[in-house]
């Protein structure tokens, strides 16, 4: 297989012609449209020979395998690690990227690891990872790269994890999930004025994705949303946030509300206090949501699971690590007998916080 091109021609093209012989790229609502060999906004896609092609499949910025809860994911299989990669670009233009040197990068050599989708899997699989993670940049934008190795990992028995921002069109969409378990879907704000002026993007493309998870799949879903002072902040914000949340996909989908740290073009704005992220839980566990985390800062009643039922402690967490376990083994709280929403096993993982960079040579 050439590294440079995607060479499967099974997956459609997710574009179509148009009158002045440009090719529309269909994969996402931004629809580029590209002349033959001008590659889209994400820079991971191309028009090459009739087609809107993945030109770096195979290709990735690196790989490392984490625990589960960092992705974040805190109800599917705690405790487990994670094998997770990426590759650059990103079909959104967020001035406050955190991974921006990934996402933000056009320089082939960010893709300085070569790796196919069935050596990924065995590496999972040899390492004792439960899943891999498509993230650091969004998986969307490499779809047959991600799907190829989500169908090699689901044939060792290792699940799959999308950290994605959502922001994909209805027909890739289906396929693009279809061979995910899990997702941590990207809720960057609850404002078409907010996507539209430092995401370059729109909001309800993302809200569909949402209702699409939960309503026509059987992927486990949790959200992040990160916390800009002065941006993304406000109670009139939040309160919008989470009635829509539980109107449109319930009490049970866990809602992440991260710290911002300055990097990229908002370096001038200050750190989210934790203050705001407390603030924020408050909100959203008044409006009935049940399973609200704070993440980026060191919370652990924030960061740790608590029975809807009795309000009992279920899974204590210290960052990365976990401590009390009171869930039955039948995913219930042992003091009422409430069920706790997720993917939970018998026991949690013992992983704990490492982190295990990998090198995979072809």
């Amino acid at each position: 297989m050439n590294p440079d091109t995607n060479t499967d021609i099974s997956y459609p093209s997710f574009c179509h012609p148009l009158g002045d012989g440009r090719l529309q790229c269909d994969l996402c609502p931004r629809a580029c449209r590209l002349r033959e060999g001008q590659r889209g906004l994400c820079f991971v896609r191309g028009a090459r020979h009739g087609r809107v092609e993945l030109l770096t499949y195979g290709r990735s910025s690196g790989f490392c395998i984490d625990p589960i809860e960092k992705k974040p994911l805190h109800h599917f299989l705690p405790g487990t690690p994670v094998l997770s990669f990426g590759t650059a670009g990103c079909n959104l233009t967020c001035d406050y990227c955190q991974n921006w040197d990934i996402s933000k990068s056009r320089a082939a050599d960010t893709l300085a690891t070569e790796a196919s989708p069935e050596q990924i899997a065995r590496a999972a699989h040899s390492h004792g990872a439960r899943s891999v993670a498509y993230t650091y940049n969004d998986p969307v934008i490499f779809l047959e790269y991600a799907c190829d190795t989500a169908q090699a990992c689901h044939a060792l028995g290792v699940k799959n994890v999308a950290v994605t921002a959502g922001y994909i069109s209805p027909g890739a969409r289906e396929r693009f999930f279809a061979d995910m378990d899990a997702a941590n879907i990207d809720l960057k704000a609850f404002s078409e004025d907010f996507y539209r002026q430092h995401c370059g993007g729109q909001l309800g493309p993302v809200l569909e994705t949402l209702e699409y998870l939960k309503q026509e799949s059987t992927i486990w879903v949790e959200i992040t949303t990160l916390l800009i002072p002065g941006l993304n902040d406000s109670n009139a914000e939040l309160t919008a946030l989470c009635a829509w949340i539980r109107e449109h996909l319930g009490r049970d989908v866990p809602l992440h509300f991260s710290a911002f740290h300055p990097d990229f073009k908002l370096r001038q704005l200050p750190p989210t206090p934790a203050a705001t992220l407390t603030r924020a839980r408050q909100i959203a566990r008044d409006h009935g949501l049940h399973y609200v985390y704070t993440g980026n800062v060191h919370d652990r009643a924030g960061a740790s699971t608590w029975c809807s039922g009795c309000d009992a402690l279920l899974i204590e967490r210290d960052w990365y690590q976990l401590g009390t376990w009171a869930l039955s083994p039948g995913g219930t709280c042992r003091a009422c007998g409430t069920p706790c929403a997720g993917v939970f096993e018998a026991t949690p993982g013992d992983w704990g916080a490492r982190r295990q960079p990998l090198g995979l040579h072809p």
